[in-house]
């Protein structure tokens, strides 16, 4: 149970819920002793109301056993119902101790995700993500409440019931209790079963899941190709076999029952048996049989519970190991200091070089250069040339393995690096949008920002009319990812919620390869009169896009092949003179069909 130990400070936390819970476990359990008790000396008081009859000669009841009876009666349905008052008390704080704990968890472990670097996010999937914030959660959650509440209310009566067996006669408690380990044991070995097979049957869920995703998000693909019946074949094969594992679990979930029921039988066939002959004997009373079979009856479910609950504990263990694995991991970029940072925007790179770790891939080496406040540094190179790996350096995404990237003359290591994210923006081609309100998407990186503020930003990014064009305006909520958006209103949507912030460092990472030249000029303008002061990255493959930036380096293979101004660059008729015909060419032979 080491990697549960971990959880020994939130015991802590609740200490309170712990303890309180401890208390009312006790006192239901010791109402839960009284009712045999009382039963036996009803038994005792017919047996001595039939044996006063048969020497008087006389039937019926007499009026002080009746009211004996009935003043029995209720001291047992009066220590019934107390007993489920303080079973109340108990679930309401022991139970509610472990919803504390999961939500404590939940937000533990969201936060710790949140702190993470690219290199964990890109080396574990989402489902698995996912996956631990919820079902590992949930099964760590079913130690902390209702296996520690078993676990408690199990102990306590064992420990109260058999020595109150054992002052009544031992010998009949020994016979008595035989079966119960074998019962515990056995519940343990079906529970370990159904665990396992539950865990396969959430398994293949998961996979259908993942399956009608995957469908749903590509249904236009889907349709396209005809593919329909061909994947519905696929989804009716996957829903035989979560057919076959549900069967196969219900298969053994129908043994629990029966097995409960055949041993607590064996039990009770011992306690007349044997307790029979002790009642011959003089040992016991015909009223202590009684008592003895409602402990039995009181002790079954605890006793079996044993095994339930230690497969509990071996879930939430393995659940909680897997946990604390992802709580362990350590960001591999870290805020080094709080000290409050204005940006300027004099960026220098120095020499700097990047390898991405799981790949092995060098994106970046030796790339240097220099660009002032308010000036546009403009990032050319095909696929795969290290272009979206600067955006990624720059933002401070990863930390390059070589080399110097100075802000203001400061290490970027080494500055306050909330503050600086606040002060800078993003716009990456693979736009992502919330499912919500345009008006929220676009204002999502401002606090409390305005319409007009809003406003103001979709214009510079040539949105607004489009946006007034849709029948609730700004109001208009996004589907999944903005799939209700075309592939330029979302890049729009994306480089507006990039201008709102003000940023003194705007960085376009290829964000309008899905508009068309006419529109990405107008962007393009509006921003430049936007961002005279702002220094600005523009990351694109098509020359159209940079001829306006004061300096233009062109990648390939992660190195700078050349580097200058626009016509500088065409002066030299070398790759970028070459990109730049090649692109004309395209442009011309998509123009002459129309013609």
């Amino acid at each position: 149970m080491r990697h549960l130990f971990t959880l020994n400070p939130y015991f802590l936390k609740y200490k309170w819920h712990l303890l309180g819970g401890t208390l009312f476990v006790t006192i239901s359990v010791l109402f839960s002793v009284i009712p045999p008790q009382y039963v036996r000396e009803s038994f005792n008081a017919v047996e001595e109301a039939i044996r006063v009859n048969a020497e008087e000669g006389t039937t019926g009841v007499r009026k002080e056993t009746q009211q004996l009876i009935l003043f029995y009666g209720l001291i047992i349905i009066g220590s019934a119902l107390l007993k489920g008052v303080f079973m109340f008390f108990m679930r309401q704080t022991l139970i509610v101790m472990s919803r504390h704990i999961e939500y404590d968890l939940k937000n533990s472990v969201y936060n710790h995700y949140q702190k993470l670097s690219q290199r964990f996010f890109r080396a574990n999937s989402t489902g698995d993500l996912m996956n631990r914030i919820s079902e590992d959660v949930s099964r760590v959650r079913m130690y902390l409440g209702p296996a520690l509440m078993y676990g408690i209310n199990t102990s306590i009566l064992v420990i109260v019931v058999v020595n109150r067996m054992l002052a009544i006669n031992p010998k009949l408690t020994f016979y008595t209790l035989v079966p119960l380990p074998i019962l515990s044991y056995l519940i343990y070995k079906v529970s370990f079963l159904i665990n396992r097979r539950s865990e396969q049957v959430q398994a293949q869920l998961s996979t259908i899941s993942t399956f009608v995703q995957e469908t749903l998000s590509g249904i236009r693909v889907l349709k396209a190709n005809v593919k329909e019946e061909y994947l519905a074949g696929k989804y009716d094969e996957q829903s035989d076999i979560y057919f076959d594992k549900n069967e196969k679990l219900y298969r053994v979930n129908a043994l629990f029952g029966p097995l409960m029921l055949l041993l607590v039988g064996m039990s009770t066939i011992i306690i007349i048996y044997i307790g029979g002959l002790e009642a011959i004997g003089g040992n016991i009373t015909i009223g202590n049989i009684a008592e003895f079979i409602m402990y039995v009856n009181m002790l079954t479910w605890p006793v079996a519970s044993i095994g339930w609950v230690t497969s509990i504990v071996q879930r939430a263990e393995a659940s909680m190991e897997r946990l604390n694995h992802f709580l362990d991991e350590k960001p591999d970029i870290v805020n080094p200091t709080e000290e409050p940072l204005t940006v300027l925007g004099n960026i220098q790179w120095k020499d700097v070089h990047f390898t991405y770790e799981h790949t092995g891939i060098k994106a970046i080496r030796g790339v240097s250069f220099h660009v002032k406040p308010g000036q546009t540094l403009a990032i050319i190179g095909e696929t795969g040339s290290g272009k979206s790996t600067i955006a990624a350096l720059q933002t401070r995404l990863f930390d390059p393995i070589k080399g110097d990237i100075l802000v203001d003359g400061k290490p970027l290591g080494k500055i306050n690096l909330e503050a600086y994210r606040e002060q800078i923006s993003t716009v990456p081609q693979d736009v992502f949008l919330f499912s919500d309100t345009l008006h929220n998407n676009i204002a999502f990186g401002v606090d409390h920002a305005t319409r007009e503020d809003v406003e103001a930003a979709a214009k510079l990014a040539g949105l607004h009319n489009n946006i007034l064009d849709f029948p609730n305006g700004y109001e208009t909520r996004l589907g999944e990812r903005g799939v209700t958006l075309s592939g330029g209103q979302k890049q729009r949507t994306a480089l507006a919620r990039a201008l709102i912030k003000k940023p003194k460092i705007l960085i376009l990472d290829d964000s309008l390869s899905a508009v068309d030249t006419e529109t990405e000029e107008h962007i393009l303008r509006s921003i430049r009169s936007f961002s005279k002061k702002i220094t600005t990255f523009i990351i694109s493959h098509r020359v159209s896009s940079v001829t306006h930036a004061d300096h233009i380096i062109v990648l390939k293979n992660g190195e700078i092949i050349e580097q200058g101004k626009h016509q500088e660059l065409m002066n030299l008729k070398s790759y970028y003179f070459s990109i730049y015909q090649k692109q004309l060419e395209e442009k011309a032979s998509v123009i002459e069909p129309s013609e």
